[in-house]
């Protein structure tokens, strides 16, 4: 198989670019890396010495892709499908990599400082830095809340490289900062991305993995009900 995709399943980056091959049925070999082991951090160090995936590996163009958001253009350039990530319009394409930086930078990563700041000892937390992230986390729901009065998807009218950036940021923040009352559109737009097939793969693959979650919150697959069926 030409394609390797190496990754971890509970990784939010990862699980961006997972939508990307799943949105346009991608054919690829998973590798599941294991940082904490040696043999499996040594091999993916032996691709990327940068230790840090997601990572695609095309064996027919001998090319490394690393980072999430340049393997989904990466893919809409050699593997394209029906979903096309970024549109060739010129005027739609800066709108669709502008949203896709909005969800990682004031989403995606102040999510990463609050959950990575439970992990480090007791005597070197940053009660200030986690706070400034989720006053961030606040700030950009505000934001998005607006945007969403008029369209669908993060980025205009059709399912792009924004929303592969959407889904995995709003799953996670919202577990440490929870949509408010007044969220109403964005509640609604993180439904849709829920009911994306591609999506839902995703969190349904994920969720074996929840409780290895960090924080003291235990991580709920959205799409089940209370009694615990799937929707469909």
């Amino acid at each position: 198989m030409s394609l390797k995709f190496y990754f971890h399943p509970l990784s939010s980056f990862c699980h961006k670019a997972l939508i990307a091959l799943y949105e346009n049925d991608v054919s690829f070999e998973r590798v599941v890396v294991n940082l904490g082991d040696p043999k499996s951090r040594a091999e993916f160090q032996s691709v990327w010495p940068m230790a840090k995936f997601p990572v695609l590996r095309d064996e027919a163009q001998n090319c490394t892709v690393a980072e999430s958001t340049t393997i989904i253009e990466y893919l809409d350039a050699h593997y394209p499908g029906g979903t096309r990530f970024v549109p060739s319009d010129t005027s739609r394409a800066w709108k669709s990599r502008m949203w896709d930086r909005v969800y990682d930078h004031y989403v995606h990563v102040p999510m990463q400082k609050i959950v990575g700041d439970s992990l480090r000892p007791a005597d070197k937390t940053d009660a200030y830095g986690v706070e400034q992230a989720a006053s961030l986390i606040r700030q950009s729901y505000d934001m998005i809340e607006r945007t969403m009065e008029t369209t669908d998807w993060a980025a205009g009218d059709e399912f792009g490289l924004a929303d592969c950036a959407a889904a995995p940021a709003l799953f996670y923040a919202s577990t440490v900062v929870p949509f408010g009352r007044s969220h109403r559109n964005l509640a609604a737009y993180f439904d849709r991305l829920l009911s994306r097939p591609s999506y839902a793969r995703v969190i349904d693959e994920a969720e074996p993995y929840f409780s290895l979650f960090p924080l003291k919150i235990k991580l709920q697959n959205p799409r089940r009900n209370q009694d615990g069926r799937t929707k469909s």
